[in-house]
């Protein structure tokens, strides 16, 4: 008598909902400070614009570099569960050195953020990947539950630490405090879980010696299939820059404009400008289960867009969502402010974007990657929002040289000529991927 296999699994990993939570109190951290950093350097500082901006751009471009080294420590040394604990610890040790107000302890702070950032990004992201056997379905939907731990401390972080900040009765120092906090919230909640995580993230060393046959045997070479694979990631991760430097403006130039060219009344309360950078992970927080259930719906109907459509469609939604900041630029010519409404509709259109293409890109990422390279490759994914932030950082430099209309419309146009790279090349990208979408 011959038994049936067993049907795969439908519910997702318990242990994602630790990961999720852990994730959540440290982008709490990040866009608490993120929220307030510019903010804070031309108005606490005395930086003008263009300054800030370079700053602003350096600071988070550098945030996405440092995960490469952080990655390749992990894979071959301390195992992702020791890197995150390492990264969060000197994250917050860098959230308290910005609090002490000094430019020494500026550039201290903002030092450690970035390397702590190094140990933590990639390895919590790539520690996910390892709760699904390669094809798993449960893949792309757990990554978008997972994204939306991001956003969830994304949500509440701008309005905890930005009222803060902002409120002359506290000031900055808090606002950092408060993001200081709620990473030792995450590791707090992580430390906790370490059981439920079993062998998942263990160095390479003590990990189960099947695990670490598998994810470190770097002696052998790659198959012809990983390369193509590889050569997948690199070619998408590519384009990817441009999302990046347009969708980056969220804490640079348009918090800017919140803050000096936005009606910000609403109902006769005064909505601060760091208190926008809310909408997104609320967006976030209320479409990622829409989206992970359309996705769910098409992939049973054998509909499901491949990876490549999906970036294609985010690359396009992010350069659209410029749009309303145009007509927004062209009411501030002539009424002295633009109405709040159309910083909400870019960050809708953004929003949708980014589900189209953030989540997906780490499902991608542990989905192609050679699993002896999952970490060092999850690093090298955020190699192009590094050169995104840097850019971001750069082209925000000019919001104070050319007409705000312009300068919005470079934003629609660089994002939908990469959008039409990227569908060119899909057929191709597909083919080097293989069975994998």
């Amino acid at each position: 008598m011959t038994s049936e296999a067993s049907p795969p699994p439908t519910r997702q990993p318990p242990v994602l909902f630790l990961l999720f939570g852990t994730e959540a109190w440290e982008r709490f951290s990040y866009y608490g400070m993120r929220a307030i950093l510019v903010l804070y350097m031309t108005k606490a500082l005395s930086y003008d614009q263009k300054t800030a901006s370079i700053v602003y751009g350096l600071y988070t471009a550098l945030v996405y570099l440092t995960p490469l080294a952080g990655g390749l420590l992990a894979d071959r040394v301390l195992g992702y569960r020791r890197s995150i604990m390492l990264g969060g610890l000197v994250m917050a040790a860098g959230q308290f050195c910005l609090s002490v107000g000094t430019t020494a302890f500026f550039v201290t702070g903002l030092g450690l953020l970035v390397v702590g950032n190094g140990f933590f990004k990639p390895n919590i992201s790539t520690l996910v990947g390892t709760l699904y056997q390669q094809g798993d379905s449960r893949r792309d939907r757990g990554f978008t539950i997972f994204y939306m731990g991001i956003n969830l401390g994304a949500f509440f972080s701008p309005i905890v630490c930005g009222t803060l900040g902002e409120d002359p009765r506290f000031g900055y120092a808090w606002g950092f405090r408060a993001a200081g906090v709620g990473m030792l919230v995450g590791l707090a909640i992580f430390a906790l879980g370490q059981r439920a995580l079993g062998d998942s993230g263990l160095p390479p060393t003590t990990a189960r010696r099947s695990e670490a046959s598998a994810a470190n045997a770097t002696s052998a070479p790659l198959s012809p299939e990983e390369r193509r694979r590889v050569w997948a990631i690199v070619l998408v991760a590519l384009l990817m820059v441009f999302f990046w430097m347009a969708f980056e403006q969220a804490g640079n130039t348009l918090t800017t404009w919140a803050d000096e060219r936005t009606d910000r009344m609403i109902f006769g309360w005064e909505m601060k400008a760091s208190h926008f950078q809310s909408i997104n992970p609320l967006f976030i927080i209320a479409l990622a289960p829409i989206v992970s259930q359309l996705w769910k719906a098409l992939g049973a109907r054998g509909r499901e867009p491949s990876t490549p459509a999906k970036m294609v469609l985010g690359l396009t939604l992010v350069g659209v969502g410029f749009v309303p900041m145009v007509f927004a630029a062209v009411q501030a010519e002539h009424a002295g402010k633009a109405a709040a409404a159309w910083l909400f509709a870019t960050y809708f259109l953004h929003t949708v974007g980014e589900l189209c293409l953030s989540p997906v890109g780490l499902s991608f990422v542990t989905k192609l990657a050679p699993k002896k390279y999952a970490a060092i490759l999850m690093g090298t994914w955020f190699l192009p929002v590094f050169l995104g932030n840097l850019l971001a950082g750069v082209t925000g430099s000019w919001y104070t040289g050319v007409s705000k209309a312009v300068f919005f419309a470079v934003f629609v146009a660089s994002s939908l000529a990469a959008a039409a790279i990227l569908l060119a090349m899909s057929g191709f990208i597909k083919g080097l991927m293989g069975s994998t979408r």
